[in-house]
């Protein structure tokens, strides 16, 4: 998207953003934003599904499906063409259920009915206005990965299976990180003489 690399969203980043959906605002141009609970709704939801958000804008309520004792998606990812088969957090799937029962969606129905374009506009104006650089869409499919990482211990692998990706090389710098071992052993062989 564009010519700049993706940043990966912080969690003040993503409060930010966030709250100025949900509140609206005037940008520079004098343009009115006005609130926008959708937009906010999948900016929340990206940032802890970390979806992609031509996945996440075709998602229904219809693909939350119960396993057990916690709910998953029963999508396939577009791009990759993998299931997305692993758990959904329950606050997760409350804060969707919440949402499509105030916006009365059925069942069948999209729960985002925007186009990834039109998203992306909305994310670079809000981000325009609160001075933030490199911040898309995909910023927050990041901070996702990003969080799992770091709850996991820093486990690579961890990071690599909940974005589906084919290689931990390809994690690696998508997270913009060495393995967590590199990473502390370069900092133990520091001597600053």
């Amino acid at each position: 998207m564009g010519a700049y690399t993706t940043a990966t969203a912080d969690f003040d980043t993503l409060q930010n953003i966030v709250r100025t959906l949900k509140s609206g605002y005037k940008s520079a141009d004098g343009k009115t934003h006005r609130p926008s609970a959708k937009l906010a709704a999948i900016v929340t939801l990206e940032a802890n599904a970390g979806i992609r958000i031509g996945d996440l804008l075709r998602l229904r309520p219809c693909d939350f499906v119960r396993e057990g004792n916690f709910w998953r998606f029963n999508i396939t990812e577009q791009k990759t063409g993998k299931v997305r088969a692993f758990p959904v957090p329950d606050a997760v799937y409350r804060f969707v259920f919440d949402y499509c029962q105030e916006n009365q969606i059925l069942p069948d129905a999209r729960i985002f009915p925007i186009t990834p374009r039109e998203v992306q506009k909305q994310i670079k104006a809000v981000r325009e206005y609160l001075g933030y650089d490199n911040i898309s869409t995909h910023s927050f499919r990041k901070f996702a990965g990003q969080e799992v990482y770091e709850a996991s211990g820093y486990d690579i692998e961890a990071a690599r299976e909940f974005y589906q990706h084919a290689s931990v090389q390809t994690t690696q710098i998508y997270l913009r990180r060495t393995s967590r071992k590199l990473e502390s052993a370069i900092e133990k062989s520091v001597h600053i003489i």
